[in-house]
């Protein structure tokens, strides 16, 4: 007797395809991004949209499609957890790191921050502030 996947799993199975091709698409939209970008602090906003849109949307997909894999048996749940863990640790470290490292490099002025319309950063700092 062949054991059929219910349609709660292909949905499973194919809303994580989805999100698997959302992050491809994230990661190549970042690449091309980090090329054409003219300086450091928009070419960190596009390795941040890679990192966010290429590293987590697609382990949160990968997480559905093992949740939905019954094949797996019970390590699919395995899967699905430690890939929700990891996305969102991502998710957390990733603003983290793009924030600690756009506020290094101002500080060390070791980017030129152009253009400007507002720096309140340099600002606060002007006044002794930070």
């Amino acid at each position: 007797m062949v054991d059929l996947a219910s349609p709660v799993d292909w949905l499973l199975v194919i809303a994580g395809q989805v999100l698997i091709t959302v992050g491809v698409f994230c990661d190549l939209v970042a690449s091309i991004s980090m090329i054409r970008f003219p300086n450091f602090y928009t070419r960190l906003h596009a390795a941040t949209v890679g990192s966010i849109g290429g590293a987590f949307v697609p382990i949160i997909g990968v997480a559905l499609v093992a949740a939905g894999s019954e094949f797996l048996g019970v390590y699919r749940w395995f899967l699905c957890g430690a890939s929700l863990v990891i996305a969102f640790v991502e998710l957390l470290l990733a603003g983290a790191g793009s924030h600690a490292l756009a506020r290094a490099t101002h500080r060390a002025k070791a980017a030129p921050v152009m253009p400007v319309i507002v720096d309140q950063l340099e600002e606060d700092r002007s006044r002794g502030e930070v």
